[in-house]
């Protein structure tokens, strides 16, 4: 599978580029920045988010916006920029290179383009409302003023924990070629695995070579499961019900920004760019409240057929009395009466209240961890 756009970027400075460039960071301005834009900086540089090089310009910008495409063309639903006050720009603009850190996060860009944008064409654009209570429109709306362009060389990346899964696309196409697996199927999630993501899981595991399990980590929306929760609850699901060859599990490092559709093609390119050669795109795809139609995240591939990484698109996994088994619309005839279903909403509200989820539900080993964690939530 190549990667997105044809070329698997590296940003990671080695060896005496990388002396070089360390030696000139005391010397250059100095922009601090957060935890998500620091996650970025670290996609950008390790090809996760290949053919960018660094923060968009704005003819990319505007072409995203518009066309869900870069300039060239390629494929891109979801700007990834760097916004700063007015002030920061200019002395940005006029140092040419400069310093973004976050705590041990740090790299050198080279400033290309500084330009101004209009907050509420870039909310319908990608999040398709200006609905401030949208987290992405809100999100959006609080930016700064002025966004910041140009290519970013890594020096020194974080420590923390919960990177301990963490790998880069060069690595993860490395480990598909030991095992030897020609087709890859990339599973998006934010919430903790329950029965109907494991037999989702497992059905894709008979049509293809191996699974890749690669949970988003980072910041999410008051209500969602915890990053810590989500890895261990993976980690024993893992441990007790799946082959040990079958599946990997790796973590995508990045916040989760509630698109929808637009956020579905993003996902896509990513695992593209972690060597994945299909993708699941499940029922209302990284959607939040009724913003977007259950299926339009199926429906937005059609606009892509250039995309090269192929959508494997599944209905919602229920637990049918009748069946005796947690099946799928398409292969149970049963009325809905019979179902037992499991939402977010649902799963959250018996948690709060310390009621325990069904084994039809969730394997034993994750509602033992979920009703023992003190606060498993976003707050």
């Amino acid at each position: 599978m190549n990667a997105h756009g044809g070329v698997l970027v590296n940003k990671v400075l080695e060896g005496k580029m990388l002396e070089r460039r360390r030696e000139e960071v005391s010397e250059l301005f100095t922009i601090e920045v957060d935890n998500e834009l620091a996650d970025d900086i670290e996609n950008i540089a390790d090809g996760i988010l290949s053919p960018l090089e660094g923060f968009v310009g704005n003819d990319d910008f505007l072409s995203i916006l518009k066309e869900g495409r870069l300039a060239n063309g390629t494929p891109w639903t979801v700007p990834i920029v760097l916004d700063v006050e007015e002030n920061i720009a200019k002395k940005a603009k006029d140092a040419k290179s400069i310093v973004l850190r976050n705590n041990n996060t740090i790299a050198i860009m080279d400033v290309e383009d500084t330009f101004t944008f209009d907050k509420k064409y870039m909310a319908r654009a990608v999040y398709q409302t200006e609905d401030i209570k949208h987290p992405g429109v809100a999100k959006c709306m609080s930016m700064n003023d002025i966004l910041i362009a140009g290519k970013i060389q890594l020096i020194e990346r974080s420590s923390n924990p919960l990177k301990r899964y963490r790998l880069t696309p060069r690595e993860t196409r490395e480990e598909f070629s030991k095992r030897r697996w020609n087709t890859i199927v990339g599973f998006q999630t934010r919430n903790i695995p329950h029965l109907a993501h494991e037999m989702l899981q497992k059905t894709a595991l008979n049509l293809f070579d191996g699974l890749f399990i690669n949970p988003l980590i980072g910041k999410k929306k008051s209500g969602d499961f915890k990053d810590d929760v989500i890895i261990k609850a993976y980690e024993a699901l893992l441990n007790y019900y799946y082959p040990k060859d079958s599946a990997m599990f790796v973590t995508l490092h990045t916040e989760m920004r509630y698109a929808g559709p637009k956020e579905a093609i993003m996902h896509a390119i990513m695992r593209k760019n972690f060597g994945c050669t299909h993708f699941i795109v499940g029922r209302d795809h990284a959607g939040v409240g009724n913003y977007y139609h259950p299926f339009a995240a199926h429906e937005i591939f059609k606009e892509y057929p250039d995309l090269e990484i192929k959508p494997v698109f599944f209905s919602s996994f229920f637990y049918c009395k009748v069946c005796m088994g947690t099946v799928s619309e398409k292969v149970c005839p049963h009325s809905p009466d019979n179902r037992v279903e499991l939402s977010g909403t649902k799963l959250r509200s018996m948690i709060t209240n310390k009621e325990r989820p069904s084994e039809l539900l969730m394997r034993p080993e994750i509602t033992d961890l979920i009703m023992n964690y003190k606060d498993p939530f976003v707050s």
